[in-house]
């Protein structure tokens, strides 16, 4: 069975998330074990890669704490416990740069990354 962090990266994975980033948070954060940062190129894609995220949690038995910012599109907050997932617009990721803000913590690379 796939962990937590494999369910959630293959969903924006599949959905064709642009520029996926793993960051491990352990140690660096409280709030979570680890951010998967993606985008989108549009609203409508931002709100589908954050429903995959979430259906493919039920799914395989984990649990959605909350999912903000679905109304509208611009970054959406998929919140799965041990795993935070982001999903912005292409034009809010550069603005908010998580990456850069979250700069101390370690890049995953997830097995099917080429």
């Amino acid at each position: 069975m796939p962990t937590l962090l494999e369910t959630a990266y293959k969903a924006v994975d599949d959905k064709k998330a642009q520029e996926i980033v793993v960051l491990n948070m352990e140690g660096v954060s409280l709030i979570a074990d680890q951010f998967i940062i993606c985008h989108a190129n549009s609203e409508r894609q931002v709100q589908a890669i954050a429903r995959e995220v979430s259906d493919k949690a039920s799914e395989n038995g984990f649990g959605i704490k909350r999912v903000e910012g679905l109304d509208t599109g611009r970054w959406v907050l998929v919140d799965l416990g041990d795993v935070v997932v982001h999903v912005f617009h292409k034009d809010e990721r550069g603005y908010y740069n998580l990456e850069k803000l979250w700069g101390d913590a370690p890049l995953l690379k997830m097995a099917d990354e080429q």
